[in-house]
């Protein structure tokens, strides 16, 4: 089960802990929260996990840019 957890969380954009990091909750409890919710509305939350993901890794990539213009 930890190599399963080491792997996500590797591998799972990060959302949940940057989430965690700027509301300051455990991310734990925020991946639950995800979790739970799926279930219940049908997956319609990982919908907007995907679409944070998207923006924190555009975001990245406009941070090491100083323009969008320059490459």
């Amino acid at each position: 089960m930890k190599v399963l957890q080491d792997f996500l969380e590797k591998h799972a954009f990060g959302v949940c802990n940057r989430l965690g990091e700027k509301l300051r909750i455990p991310s734990s409890s925020i991946r639950l929260f995800f979790i739970y919710i799926s279930f219940l509305t049908f997956g319609s939350p990982l919908i907007v996990y995907v679409v944070l993901a998207f923006v924190m890794n555009f975001r990245k990539h406009l941070r090491r840019r100083h323009s969008l213009w320059y490459y």
